[in-house]
């Protein structure tokens, strides 16, 4: 199975939010869903990644086992039509075009926000599953660390992750910022449109977790996503005192016109520094609030102009990516044909070692404890340097495409055929 890596895809690419979020995984069902795989399926080296913006199946099998993968996806999140979808699905069954996709997805390549290093945690997170289910078998181990090793050189090298390129990542940075010098400020967002949504996710996941409020004028919106992510909620009717404790508001209201207006920012009585981030278009900031004494304003521009700035490094930094990409593969692929001949290379060594065992036991009872050390020692010297060549041979013989042949001849010589492929002692 070391060249029948095959992937089924669905992912932000082809497939609407709605299709993505109707086939989804929680961690949950992931690891079920592997669990099935092992018993309804004839496949190995499984490994199931399900993020917002993808859900994966990679899996080794020597037949195309998509359309059968889909229909257990159904079955697994209750849909009964699920081949309407199966449009929305990319199947990879060529070996490369797998192995070649998996290390894109890991480096961030695919990702909406390129270089997005959320995506690399979650690859490491769906190896771990596939190692607790015992579904990752030598090709997947040896495959996950050859990603995890370019993982490393494309931080160490590129600038391929530099900066925050999304707007709410910027957002989250912007506030790393400002209060780079406060002990545990507290986050007030107001407002759960997507861009809102998306902040108070990367806020879930930040320093600042436990110190995030959340408000919306539907209430029952923002107790969903509070739930989702662990966050404080109120409801907007005390939005006043929460603004006088908050050292940081982020709005994302949609109104027509500003919905924190001078007036209403006086009366906060502002004593040291508050922030105002406004990602709202129209602006819901009103424009003078920033002549208040304390009061800072960022708006939409700063954080996409910090953002773009991020994301153009990123993308000068993907031929790098890329070229790094493809020498690891390149190392990888080595790797997987020497494991092709690797059984021949096991059963030669043990043609040599029967041989040399039967010789040294027809002098046993000739020789003293000594001189059988002796012979041992030599014996064993001599049938190292004969099988160093053919092994060298064969490994050059994999890398040139062309070990097929060796091994007929050497099945053929030492009739390797009849040879275990563990050595007996």
């Amino acid at each position: 199975m070391l060249r029948n890596f095959k992937a089924v895809s669905l992912s932000h690419k082809k497939a609407p939010l709605a299709i993505r979020e109707l086939i989804a995984l929680d961690e949950t069902a992931c690891k079920q869903f592997l669990q099935m795989m092992q018993t309804y399926l004839q496949a190995t080296d499984i490994l199931i990644l399900s993020t917002c913006n993808r859900t994966e199946v990679y899996y080794s099998a020597e037949e195309d086992l998509s359309a059968e993968i889909v229909k257990l996806l159904g079955v697994s999140k209750g849909i009964e039509n699920i081949s309407q979808y199966f449009d929305f699905f990319t199947i990879l069954n060529q070996h490369t075009d797998a192995v070649q996709h998996l290390f894109d997805v890991s480096m961030g390549l695919e990702a909406q926000v390129v270089g997005d290093m959320q995506i690399s945690n979650q690859v490491k997170t769906a190896y771990q599953w596939s190692a607790d289910n015992n579904a990752a078998g030598p090709f997947l181990h040896r495959l996950m660390h050859a990603i995890f090793f370019t993982n490393k050189r494309v931080q160490q090298e590129t600038s391929f992750r530099d900066g925050a390129a999304s707007t709410s990542y910027a957002t989250v940075e912007l506030v790393e910022e400002l209060t780079a010098d406060m002990h545990e400020p507290k986050i007030l967002v107001v407002g759960l449109g997507e861009i809102g949504a998306d902040v108070c996710r990367n806020l879930a996941a930040s320093s600042f977790a436990k110190n995030v409020t959340i408000t919306n004028r539907t209430l029952a919106k923002a107790k969903i996503l509070a739930e989702e992510c662990d966050l404080k909620v109120i409801p907007l009717e005390e939005l006043v005192p929460a603004m006088k404790e908050a050292d940081v508001i982020i709005s994302s209201v949609a109104m027509d016109s500003p919905f924190f207006t001078t007036e209403m920012i006086k009366r906060l009585d502002v004593l040291s520094f508050k922030f105002f981030i406004d990602l709202s278009v129209p602006r819901s900031v009103e424009a003078e609030v920033e002549n208040i004494p304390g009061v800072l304003v960022y708006n939409i521009d700063t954080i996409q102009n910090k953002a773009t700035a991020a994301l153009q490094l990123r993308l000068d930094a993907i031929p790098q990516v890329k070229a790094i990409i493809t020498e690891s593969i390149e190392s990888f692929n080595d790797w997987t044909k020497e494991m092709l001949v690797s059984p021949t290379i096991h059963k030669l060594k043990n043609a040599l070692e029967t041989i040399r065992q039967e010789e040294m036991a027809r002098y046993m009872k000739k020789l003293n404890p000594e001189e059988l050390k002796r012979m041992d020692d030599v014996t064993k010297s001599i049938m190292q340097k004969i099988i160093k060549l053919p092994v060298l041979q064969l490994k050059a013989a994999c890398k040139r495409g062309e070990a097929e042949t060796l091994i007929d001849v050497l099945n053929d010589l030492f009739d390797l055929e009849k040879q275990p492929e563990e050595i007996q002692h």
